[in-house]
């Protein structure tokens, strides 16, 4: 990588196996059926497939919602309602509620269309519907199949403008880090290509593997890349400018860069992946999938950062750095009176102060967790307005709340008088009836009073579960969002722990030390904590929203203690290495000094990076985004600036046991 003639041809191969992989990739097909990431275990997705056996199929209605606001609908109105229905080819005859102010229309559409089809089809209902309207009348698309075409409607560009906002963001904070004209294009560079390199391999996935690929996983997959790969450049980097200060031949530089900096990276990326990994074990599919992708994802960041960039860097040379050209002699004494070497000073002459009031200042921030609600509705996923949204609201003005998205509830012929009367006399059931029936199989649609992925009408699928016993089964789109919740939170037990093990074992294997391998996870636990309260408090209370997506806490966990570590990973390696030296004590400040600015330069860098999801219009991701960003930010400025170097101080040697640095230093 650092030869004369081999660094030029790394490149090459780096470029030409890279290209290979971006032409030949094509689009990300994305899953579209709304049980596909539900296990087949799950009774939604059971009545799913019992559906596709009917002679309408599994379908997913949109509803046409007619109203006046006030007043009952004209003779015109009606008019145009009934000609409408019958150009939308509707399921039955327009359904006009009691007061007679407003119609509904029920258009079935095939539950697994893809996305574009989804979004023309609805996009054409709503042209039609708006087309001759009489004055005063209003016509809105809702129900399931309008949430779906809204939500994957918002994502139509989204991927290719998350991508311009991070490639400016990430430009940007390396111009303002090196504070050179030349130098942030090559990380920026090499760390593009593999993004594109990255998403080429995950639309290959999508195309040959039976993973469940959703419309956000491209552009967090593209987040993770950014982040992760210019972390690592930033770390790389600065060793290697570091070592340009001690050594004349940049190759010689590079070469010891890499052995220092090297193992950190490789570690932080195994962290990433392995952890990533872990979501293997989850029942979601678009869970599992996230998980495949993203790890598939920081692999190419790691490669690019440890082959193409340390290539890239000798190839360019010395003069890459300018104005600021590093130089033999330069820069150890500037390094030990910075601002992290006074910083690191400081916490060590009060490590007990320090600890007690960065606990004090994590617990205070966690305290934002309390009055949380986890659980959106469907109107409560956008940031922007959206028509199905508006027309949710406009119909349960005169219809049900729920009739946007009725309950199905699947039976045998024989038994569907009894499984109807069972379900009419459900606490929370407006109206029921037999929709579709075949010698095998018989269809009840239930409309429930509660609006959709409500508390209320979650207690009623419950209900309806209960009532109908093994005699029927339950699903529909709100059944669809119980059973998800439900796996989420399972998938929250079961893999928070394992992403805990997993980080553990790697910490203790690469420091070689139980204490600081248990007191990092602790730490970066506390960050989580930390971030997930003051993220919950500032949607809360700041920005209104209702609570938190049921998927946020997983995420923002995996992520937060995943690439959160990486930090510390950065300091104690090399803290470890300095305290064989110098003791455990100046090895930290010597370690804080020689590490501080990169490292918060990377933290800054991630979490603005993770920020720019705030672009994309579902509340879900900036969720994530916010709470991931806060996260980075406390691990970076408080958890590794003070705390852990002041518990090493605390524990001094002890700090490394069972290794003892200390019998090092004396054999020296």
């Amino acid at each position: 990588m650092t030869g004369r003639f081999t660094a030029w041809l790394v490149l090459a191969i780096a470029l030409l196996a890279g290209g290979s992989v971006i032409a030949g990739a094509g689009e990300v097909r994305t899953a579209n059926d709304p049980t596909a990431s539900l296990p087949a275990a799950a009774e939604s997705t059971k009545v799913a497939a019992l559906e596709r056996q009917l002679p309408s199929g599994q379908t997913n209605p949109a509803l046409v919602v007619y109203s006046r606001g006030s007043g009952a609908l004209s003779d015109a109105d009606v008019e145009k309602i009934e000609a409408d229905a019958q150009a939308f080819r509707a399921a039955g005859p327009p359904v006009f509620s009691p007061q007679r102010d407003a119609a509904l229309v029920a258009v079935p559409l095939p539950a697994d269309a893809p996305a574009q089809q989804l979004i023309d089809a609805v996009a054409g209902l709503r042209s039609t519907a708006q087309a001759g309207l009489p004055e005063g009348l209003t016509a809105q698309v809702t129900g399931g199949a309008g949430f779906a075409a809204d939500i994957a409607d918002s994502f139509t560009g989204a991927n290719t403008n998350l991508l311009i906002v991070t490639v400016v963001v990430v430009a940007l904070l390396l111009l303002v880090t090196y504070r050179s004209p030349i130098l942030w294009l090559v990380p920026l560079a090499v760390v593009g290509v593999a993004d594109r390199v990255g998403s080429g391999l995950v639309a290959l996935l999508s195309r040959h593997t039976d993973l469940t690929i959703g419309d956000s996983t491209v552009g967090i997959v593209t987040v993770l890349v950014f982040g992760a790969g210019t972390d690592y450049a930033l770390l790389l980097i600065s060793r290697y400018r570091e070592e340009l200060h001690q050594h004349e031949d940049r190759r010689e530089a590079m070469r010891r860069a890499l052995r220092g900096a090297g193992p950190a990276v490789a570690a932080s990326a195994v962290t990433v992946v392995l952890s990533l990994l872990t979501l293997l074990l989850a029942s979601l599919g678009d869970t599992v999938a996230l998980g495949v992708t993203a790890a598939l994802g920081i692999g190419v960041a790691a490669l690019f950062a440890l082959i193409a960039l340390p290539a890239a860097l000798v190839v360019c040379g010395r003069g890459l750095f300018w104005p600021f050209i590093p130089r033999v002699g330069e820069g150890g004494a500037e390094q030990e009176r910075g601002i992290w070497a006074r910083v690191g000073r400081g916490v060590a002459r009060r490590p007990g102060l320090v600890t007690v009031v960065s606990l004090v200042v994590l617990g205070v921030l966690s305290t934002g967790l309390v009055g949380t609600r986890l659980g959106l509705s469907q109107t409560e996923q956008f940031r922007v307005q959206a028509e199905s949204v508006d027309g949710l609201e406009t119909l349960s003005r005169s219809f049900p709340a729920g009739a946007a998205d009725p309950a199905v509830v699947v039976t045998a012929p024989a038994r569907a008088q009894q499984v109807l009367a069972a379900v009419t006399a459900t606490p929370g059931v407006a109206q029921a009836r037999i929709a579709e029936e075949t010698p095998e199989t018989t269809r009840i649609d239930a409309v429930l009073t509660a609006a959709p992925d409500t508390a209320d009408s979650y207690e009623t699928i419950r209900a309806l579960r209960d009532k109908v016993g093994d005699d029927a089964l339950v699903g529909g789109s709100v059944a669809i969002a119980l059973d998800s919740r439900d796996a989420a939170r399972r998938d929250l037990r079961v893999i928070v722990p394992v992403i805990l093990l997993v980080v553990l074992l790697v910490l203790g294997l690469l420091l070689r030390a139980v204490t600081a391998a248990v007191l990092l996870i602790v730490t970066v636990i506390a960050s989580f904590t930390a971030a997930l309260g003051a993220g919950s408090w500032l949607f809360r209370e700041v920005l209104g929203y209702p609570g938190l997506d049921n998927q946020v806490p997983l995420y923002a966990f995996l992520f937060l203690v995943a690439l959160g570590v990486d930090y510390n990973i950065f300091l104690v390696t090399r803290a470890r290495e300095e305290a064989a030296i110098r003791g455990t004590r100046a090895g930290m400040i010597h370690a804080l000094a020689a590490t501080g600015a990169v490292i918060t330069s990377a933290g800054i860098l991630l979490a603005a990076v993770f920020a720019v999801l705030g672009v994309l219009p579902i509340i879900t991701l900036t969720q994530i985004g916010v709470i991931v960003g806060l996260g980075v930010l406390l691990d970076t400025l408080l958890v590794r600036t003070v705390l852990v170097p002041a518990l090493a101080t605390l524990l001094g040697d002890r700090f490394w046991w069972p290794a003892n640095p200390a019998a090092n230093r004396a054999a020296d």
